[in-house]
Formats: structure tokens, C-alpha cells, sequence
């Protein structure tokens, strides 16, 4: 039974993905939070999960790598210098790195992009996501992962596209512009559209998260599938096959 280590195991997702794995064939080999020496949990995991925080993410790299474990990196706002860490340690060990593990969101995802390069530039693309008040990062990892098969599929990038600041008399909105939206309140666990506006329609694409199980499961079938790949960078499009 593949185990796997827990890194942010006493968050909401840590928590979720201990409880889901036993019914998906794995085990928990332990966990760690920040603060605590990843070594010990790299070296004894067949695989590790992490869902902890940026501020710990280069650590818990350098220990996957020093003990040639597999990671799934599910922490949201990661930054461009963790992305080159990300390169980085996929060079010498499985990696996959997503801002959502839900099967539902995955496919969300390739609909916005083929979406996006079928309807042209007469369609504006506006984002909007909702989660719980106590969440710390925004636009979430969702919302940039939307965005950015949003900006594929127009052709760009959403560094280049991206509109998340709007506020006072902006004026009219810039043709080719991916906006993005952020809520925050209450228990929400994650609400996400993507709207498709052009003159006299719009087409609205949504997915609601009641449970966070869903996203738990998907983690435990990511690192279920990393264990047996090759180093190297990988999408949850490849482990659900879309």
C-alpha cells in the first residue's frame, strides 16, 4: 500500500486527504507542519503531499529531493520564485503542482480554454471566485489556474492579460482582458465561474465545492499516479486523462 506524507497535516486539507486515504488504497505514513524538519517524513513516504504554506515550500523540496520522493504541491500562492524551485527539483523528482486537485475543476479548466478559443475577441472573460473568510491568498489557485487556460486559449499569458485591481474610474474595459474577482465570507469552500460576455449574451461556466473531500480525493489519486512516473514537471490533466 503506497504511504503518503502529509505536509501541512493539521490544516483543513491536510486533515481531509488522512481521512480519505485509506479508502483509496494508501495509507499515512505521518505529517509534518511548518516548523518541523521535513527530512524525517521525505525519507519514510513513498510520496508527499503539500498543502502547508509558500513560506515552507522551498523546504519541503529540498527534502523530497534529498530523499528522491515524489511531491504534490497543492499550496496556493506560490510565487515565481517557487516556480523555478518547482522546475528545479522536477528535474530529479516527480512533480506535479496544480491549484486545484478536483476532477470537477480539472475538466472546468480544459472547458475555459477550448472555450476561450473557440468564441474570439468579441468576448470578454470575466472570473470570479468566493471562499471562506479565512482564507489567505487571492485571486485563489483556482482562479489562477482558470485564468491562465482562459489566456491559452486566446493565446497569451495571464501575466500579460490579467485584470485584478480594478477600483475608481477605470474607464472603459481594455479589449482582451481576463478579469478576476475575489469574495470572501462565511464557510465557503469554493465557488468559481467563468463568464463569457459578448454583445446580447453570455455564457457562464461554474463549479461550487460543497465538500472539501473532493479536493482531498483527487490529491490522494495524484500522488497515487505520481509515485510510478519519471522525474518531471506534471498536471492534473494528466493524472485524470483530459
Amino acid at each position: 500500500m503506497t504511504s503518503i506524507g502529509i505536509f501541512g497535516s493539521m490544516g483543513r486539507m491536510g486533515q481531509a486527504i488522512a481521512a480519505v486515504a485509506p479508502g483509496l488504497g494508501a495509507q499515512i505514513a505521518g505529517g509534518a507542519d511548518v516548523g518541523d524538519n521535513p527530512a524525517d517524513l521525505a525519507r519514510k513516504a513513498d510520496v508527499l503531499v503539500d498543502f502547508s504554506a509558500p513560506a515552507a515550500l522551498e523546504a519541503h523540496l529540498a527534502a523530497a529531493r534529498a530523499a528522491w520522493t515524489p511531491i504534490v504541491i497543492g499550496t496556493t500562492g506560490i510565487s515565481a520564485h517557487h516556480h523555478a524551485l518547482i522546475d528545479a527539483a522536477a528535474a530529479e523528482i516527480p512533480v506535479l503542482q496544480t491549484g486545484n486537485t478536483s476532477v470537477g475543476v480539472g475538466l472546468l479548466a480544459r472547458l475555459v480554454r477550448e472555450a476561450a478559443a473557440r468564441l474570439g475577441p468579441d468576448w470578454d472573460i470575466e472570473i470570479v471566485e468566493m471562499h471562506h473568510r479565512n482564507k489567505a491568498d487571492a485571486p485563489s489557485g483556482t482562479a489562477l489556474m482558470l485564468g491562465n487556460a482562459a489566456a491559452h486559449g486566446i493565446g497569451t499569458t495571464l501575466a500579460e492579460a490579467g485584470v485584478s485591481d480594478r477600483a475608481g474610474l477605470t474607464g472603459p474595459r481594455a479589449e482582451g482582458t481576463i478579469g478576476m474577482a475575489s469574495l470572501r465570507g462565511g464557510s465557503v469552500v469554493g465557488d468559481h465561474s467563468v463568464i463569457f460576455a459578448t454583445a446580447g449574451e453570455r455564457i457562464e461556466l461554474i463549479h461550487r465545492a460543497d465538500d472539501r473531500a473532493i479536493f482531498a480525493r483527487g490529491a490522494v489519486q495524484a500522488a497515487l499516479w505520481l509515485k510510478g512516473q519519471q522525474p518531471g514537471r506534471y498536471t492534473m490533466d494528466q493524472v485524470l486523462g483530459i
